[in-house]
């Protein structure tokens, strides 16, 4: 059965776009620990991060790299975290987390944002990429 990124991928399921190229896709958490969390994402569904094959694992470290660039030029933070847990989804995905504080990076607080707010931060980020 696929998975929740597979069916965004697939257009099934709506996402707040932020980066795509043919092997990856990058879009807001819907779920976000802060304001403009991303997640990057393979195309192609596997698991685990380390069954990746190495072109697609460097490809997606490239990727989230330059959405990681532009997310930190588009919000207000000291640095862009990045990690890779993946127990959540079995769909490997990077998270790129905008930081001000560590407990932005614990998966423990979480921000509500409306739909204008997640719309206006991906044009943001969209923007910086360009």
């Amino acid at each position: 059965m696929a998975t929740i990124f597979t069916k965004i991928i697939n257009g099934e399921i709506p996402c707040y776009k932020v980066a795509e190229d043919k092997n990856f896709l990058a879009f807001l958490d819907i779920n976000p620990n802060a304001k403009g969390h991303t997640l990057c994402i393979p195309k192609k569904e596997v698991n685990k991060i380390l069954d990746l094959d190495e072109e697609t694992y460097v490809g997606l470290m490239k990727f989230s790299r330059k959405v990681g660039k532009a997310l930190e030029r588009a919000v207000d933070c000291k640095r862009i975290g990045l990690t890779v847990i993946g127990l959540e989804v079995p769909h490997v995905h990077v998270h790129l987390i905008p930081l001000n504080e560590m407990k932005e990076a614990t998966f423990q607080q979480k921000v509500e944002l409306s739909e204008e707010e997640f719309n206006e931060i991906a044009e943001a980020i969209r923007a910086e990429i360009q």
